[in-house]
């Protein structure tokens, strides 16, 4: 899915929304994560606090009723990008860090970490450990065989 100018409009300000409900400069919030959960049938994206309180919504229009197999990572890639484009404004929540945002699909079920956010890092982008399994496989195959 090719995201267009509207849909990146439509990102921007939800986000920047959610920003919006926590930039108070005299708090710290306790919170670990902002759930974001997108539907692929309804084009709903949803922001939740850890209580499942829900912050904000809005409908991205280039999502409804949506049938690609990979909607989830097609997703994903879209708003790790705005969080990105944005960070500036993502890195300086007034929640305490380190917090997460997580996508999640209709079941509450994570789908994948987008963005964490850190006094010192920042990470974004999806599985950092990706082929960690076949590599300690080989390592495993390499030290059995040295032992026969």
């Amino acid at each position: 899915m090719t995201e267009t100018g509207q849909t990146q409009q439509q990102i921007e300000r939800f986000l920047k929304k959610v920003a919006q409900k926590f930039t108070a400069t005299d708090c710290d919030m306790p919170m670990t994560d902002i759930h974001l959960r997108a539907s692929q049938d309804s084009g709903d994206l949803m922001a939740f606090d850890d209580s499942d309180v829900e912050i904000t919504r809005c409908v991205i229009t280039q999502w409804i009723d949506n049938k690609s197999d990979n909607f989830y990572q097609e997703a994903a890639v879209t708003l790790r990008s705005e969080l990105n484009r944005i960070k500036n404004i993502i890195d300086n929540l007034s929640v305490m860090k380190p917090y997460s945002f997580i996508l999640e699909d209709d079941d509450k079920n994570n789908v994948a970490e987008l963005y964490l956010a850190d006094d010192d890092i920042a990470i974004i982008g999806g599985d950092l450990m990706e082929g960690l399994d076949k590599e300690l496989d080989g390592f495993l195959q390499d030290l059995l065989s040295r032992e026969e």
